[in-house]
């Protein structure tokens, strides 16, 4: 109700109306401004006064019309106190002055003008500031919505991604095991210890690719131990490009999916050429094979890539590119493309 920004507008306006008004006064201008400012107070207390209370109104009754209604009322009776109590002890009462009489007048027709009036405006802008609060209201409750839809989703990619690699090396454990193989417990520790490097990381909406290398090292020592003689793989990362961040599995996904699809279809095995680099504001990320190719193994392809191609456009907000193209003579090349973010950034 005494909001300072309220109190303020209402002494300026005011103090502004009576001191145009008393100019001609013979007794200067200061005292129809004091008195000018002194209604313009009553008559935001009343404003303020029905603005909340009572809490119920009868439904034919708007708030807004009493609060005009009342702002026009105590305009009469406010300026008639306030000139009695400006009558010097003695002298006779103002109504029987003509010259007071005149600036009673004067000062009342111009409150019971301008009074309502400025108390209409003043709805007006507390009409419109309170849509332009609920707007931003809205706004942020659809922003925050839409981000926890995006967050569910994610979480929702990554348990997808995550029993993927699971599964399939679980499947290639299960192989050696079946066949008897001297390799089954070596591998089996392998992938003991890589499951403890990796499943710790699985809930983390990012990860830096010194991380990823570390896991995707594991993963092909634990491939080559099963095709020894089939799988050959190289890394070329830059030491600025570790420290950048990607959804957890990024790299590995594109790994995994050149063993599964690329070598391990291959009667000759192949090689697996692992690049990543930073390049300006942009992260490049290469994963090249010598595999099968896209001809023979096309029809497993598209389940990883298209699952990683959507955890990339909601992480970075669309601002990423995935291509896989086919190699000459065999083989695939699948090349990432997105903002790179460091640690805070």
């Amino acid at each position: 109700m005494f909001g300072w920004r309220r109190v303020r507008f209402t002494l300026l306006l005011s103090g502004i109306l009576g001191f145009v008004t008393g100019l001609p006064w013979k007794t200067g201008p200061v005292e129809p401004a004091i008195r000018s400012m002194m209604l313009g107070l009553v008559a935001m207390t009343a404003f303020g006064i029905f603005e909340q209370w009572p809490r119920r109104l009868p439904r034919w009754l708007a708030r807004w019309v009493l609060q005009v209604v009342a702002v026009a009322i105590v305009v009469i009776p406010t300026m008639a106190i306030l000139f009695a109590l400006g009558t010097p002890p003695g002298d006779p009462p103002f109504f029987r002055v003509p010259t007071r009489m005149n600036g009673f007048a004067h000062l009342t027709i111009m409150g019971i003008l301008i009074a309502p009036w400025t108390a209409l405006g003043a709805l007006v802008r507390q009409k419109e500031a309170l849509a332009r609060d609920q707007a931003l209201a809205f706004a942020l409750e659809k922003s925050e919505l839409e981000r926890e839809a995006t967050d569910a989703r994610l979480r929702l990619l990554q348990a997808q991604v995550s029993p993927h690699f699971l599964f399939n090396t679980l499947a290639n454990v299960r192989a050696l095991v079946d066949t008897n193989s001297p390799q089954a417990s070596a591998v089996l520790g392998s992938l003991i210890a890589y499951l403890r490097a990796a499943v710790p990381r699985l809930d983390r909406p990012m990860a830096t690719f010194d991380e990823e290398l570390e896991l995707v090292r594991a993963y092909l020592e634990l491939m080559h131990m099963r095709m020894p003689d089939r799988l050959r793989y190289t890394f070329q990362v830059e030491d600025e490009a570790r420290a950048l961040h990607c959804p957890p599995m990024t790299l590995l996904t594109l790994v995994e999916n050149a063993v599964r699809h690329g070598i391990d279809p291959s009667e000759e095995g192949g090689l697996i050429d692992i690049r990543v680099a930073r390049r300006g504001p942009r992260c490049h990320v290469l994963v090249r094979d010598t595999g099968a190719g896209l001809s023979e193994s096309a029809k497993g392809l598209g389940t990883g890539l298209s699952t990683l191609r959507e955890r990339l456009r909601l992480t970075f907000a669309g601002d990423a590119r995935v291509s896989v193209t086919e190699e000459k003579p065999r083989g695939v090349r699948v090349e990432l493309e997105f903002p790179a973010r460091e640690a805070g950034a």
